[in-house]
């Protein structure tokens, strides 16, 4: 990237000392393979990264419950846990799709950790049908170990600070990666890290926990503007490998190249990623504790961003059913993990029960026969503009118009703010419930309702200290 500002140089400065008293960061990169029946891992390669450890040192283990898997990385000697932290993986998304069913595959991933004084054992867990972890497998790490990798080859490019707060065991650290973004493009870029990231610090609880977050931005340019497309055979090299059409959908993008993700994240200080690509058209993702994507140039580029964000940061579900995925759907209705959604197997009992007013009726009436029908015809245009390879401003017109009309509907419902169980919900018309009508997990409206702010703010909780009352 461009060089940086005497003030950029002074953030990274201060950041720097203040890591400097940190134990310095561990990366067991593994091998992740199997298919829909089968699982299994092999390990890489262990890597110490340049920088020190961005966490606090004092919330080494995660109380949080979230994700499809965990790490826990324990004393090889004394089995004393030092340090956790729930995640899930592109590989668990890729297993409930059809491609599962009749191919086997491999995936890269990725665990971090703070240098610990011995030898560990890290764990990985993995939930079972009773909706608890267990150990699925354990590799034995010496981080002093003479095949483990120190040093490496100079930083591709250096992180921009955007926003910075204070020192980085103190605060969350988020990262923006740039893809598909030229070296005449990386000033886009840093403009548009710095706009979204602005963005959601609009957004409640972002807003009000501000001041515990660091943000920065780092891209390495590539040759061609843009990420590939392959729906729209269009195919660019870049320094992520992100694309479009993960799984078959037209709209999902992410990186399937951990290791490219890595070797370049690992020059700045991070917890969390969200990937900026340099394209128009609708698209993004979000995998819980990996990363997050969002299409930079499309009209609905706050959304996606927050959106997408949620997933990574909070492990928050989607809400909305009606859209098409390329997942299949599980043959009961077992309680999910993410906190936004639930079975509703114990009414009296809902997760988000304390936000749940006396009187409130669960289920929850809203007008889903009427909304439901809208969709339907709502989905249909949305495909036929995407098969007729319309300008994308026709789509974002479609969106919008959408939106309007879900809004109308939804400000007459009798139940339009209140916190209940309403049917529909983690890519299911039945047997799944969101806590509240309306979402930005939901659909494209601006606000997380009162159980996705919750979960959010736990997270913030989690990576800095605790907003002051």
């Amino acid at each position: 990237m461009r060089a940086l500002s005497l003030a950029g140089l002074a953030c990274l400065a201060c950041a720097g000392t203040a890591l400097a008293a940190q134990p310095a960061t561990v990366r067991l990169d593994y091998i992740h393979s199997g298919n829909a029946l089968s699982e299994h891992y092999a390990m890489d390669r262990v890597v110490i990264e340049p920088l020190p450890w961005p966490g606090d040192m004092t919330r080494t283990l995660d109380d949080t419950d979230r994700g499809i898997n965990k790490v826990e990385v324990v004393d090889a000697k004394t089995g004393r846990l030092l340090y956790s932290r729930g995640f899930s993986t592109v590989f668990g998304e890729w297993k409930t799709t059809d491609e599962a069913a009749k191919a086997t595959r491999a995936f890269g991933e990725s665990v971090r950790f703070p240098k610990p004084d011995a030898p560990v054992k890290v764990r990985i867990l993995k939930r079972d049908e009773r909706n608890q972890f267990s150990i699925v497998w354990t590799a034995e790490v010496d981080t002093d170990a003479l095949d483990v990798v120190r040093r490496q080859p100079p930083a591709p490019a250096r992180p921009v600070p955007i926003r910075v707060s204070g020192a980085s065991p103190q605060k969350v650290d988020l990262l923006i990666l740039g893809d598909g973004y030229t070296r005449a493009e990386l000033k886009k870029f840093e403009q548009t890290a710095k706009r979204l990231a602005d963005y959601l610090f609009t957004v409640s609880p972002f807003k009000e926990r501000a001041q515990d977050f660091n943000v920065w931005g780092l891209a390495v340019p590539t040759e061609e503007s843009g990420v590939s497309r392959p729906s729209t055979d269009t195919h660019h090299a870049s320094a992520l490998n992100t694309r479009y059409d993960i799984f078959g959908s037209e709209r999902y993008v992410l990186t399937t190249d951990n290791r490219a993700l890595r070797d370049i994240a690992q020059h700045a200080p991070y917890e969390f990623i969200e990937i900026l690509v340099n394209n128009d058209t609708y698209g993004g993702g979000g995998i819980y504790g990996q990363f997050s994507t969002a299409a930079a140039n499309n009209d609905w580029a706050n959304y996606l961003f927050v959106h997408e964000f949620g997933h990574h940061f909070a492990g928050l579900a989607d809400e909305y059913y009606t859209s098409p995925v390329a997942y299949q759907a599980s043959a009961g209705r077992p309680e999910p993990w993410e906190p936004n959604v639930t079975a509703l197997h114990d009414p009296a009992n809902v997760k988000w029960r304390h936000f749940v007013k006396p009187g409130t009726p669960l289920p929850t009436p809203w007008p889903k026969d009427e909304y439901e029908a809208h969709s339907r015809e709502y989905q249909k245009v949305r495909a036929q503009l995407r098969k007729d390879n319309r300008p994308e401003a026709e789509m974002s017109k479609l969106f919008a118009d959408d939106l309007a009309w879900t809004g109308r509907l939804f400000s007459k419902a009798p139940h339009a703010h209140a916190v209940g169980a309403f049917e529909g919900a983690n890519y299911e018309a039945k047997g799944y419930y969101r806590s509240q009508q309306q979402c930005l997990m939901f659909d494209r409206s601006e606000a997380f309702c009162a159980v996705c702010a919750e979960a959010v703010g736990q997270t913030i909780d989690l990576y800095s200290r605790p907003a002051r009352k």
